[in-house]
């Protein structure tokens, strides 16, 4: 097989660097070699960041270069819009529909891009955007936008069964936050 590479992107504290820790470890059960590397922008400050896993038959490095990527499953619709000139031009985008205002924004010195959904549809990229900030909420918290787009992102993945995502998110999520991310998985999957 060859190399699959999909980069996870949002800003800070959103969650990516769970939901890069569930999909590689979800990969790895499944017989996979996985690379998995994170790249932190000032997350801190809410500011980007991006996480990389890469998973085949054998994987040498855990960076993906521009046009390399299969997936990009994103945060915000920003962060996907930063991104793009990653993805394959047969990769597909799974978005969340939020938007955050960065930090040029906030301050005044810009302003938040209208209509970008529509612009990045415009191009031809095949997206997938969904409302993950409401379907979290609906699990019970919206912090769990990261299993809300795990849940989306793993109609891409036919021949994983939902049972063994759910065996991940098992194995990564601490007990306490498990019921609440195992739902949230289960509205994005059936979004």
């Amino acid at each position: 097989m060859t190399t699959k590479n999909i980069m996870i992107v949002g800003v800070g504290g959103q969650g990516s660097v769970l939901a890069s820790k569930i999909l590689g470890h979800l990969l790895t059960v499944q017989g996979f070699d996985v690379k998995v590397s994170e790249v932190h922008g000032m997350s801190q400050r809410g500011g980007s960041v991006v996480t990389y896993v890469r998973y085949g038959d054998k994987v040498f490095s855990p960076v993906i270069d521009k046009g390399q990527a299969d997936f990009i499953v994103s945060f915000e619709i920003l962060e996907a819009a930063r991104w793009l000139e990653y993805l394959k031009l047969d990769g597909q985008i799974v978005t969340s529909t939020q938007q955050l205002d960065p930090m040029p924004v906030l301050t005044g010195a810009m302003t938040y891009p209208e209509n970008l959904l529509e612009k990045i549809k415009a191009t031809g990229l095949k997206v997938d955007a969904l409302d993950c900030v409401e379907l979290a909420e609906k699990a019970g918290n919206t912090k769990a936008v990261n299993l809300v787009l795990l849940g989306r992102l793993s109609h891409y993945f036919e021949e994983i069964k939902s049972e063994a995502w759910q065996e991940a998110i098992e194995f990564c999520v601490p007990k306490k936050f498990l019921e609440l991310n195992k739902k949230a998985f289960e509205l994005g999957r059936n979004a």
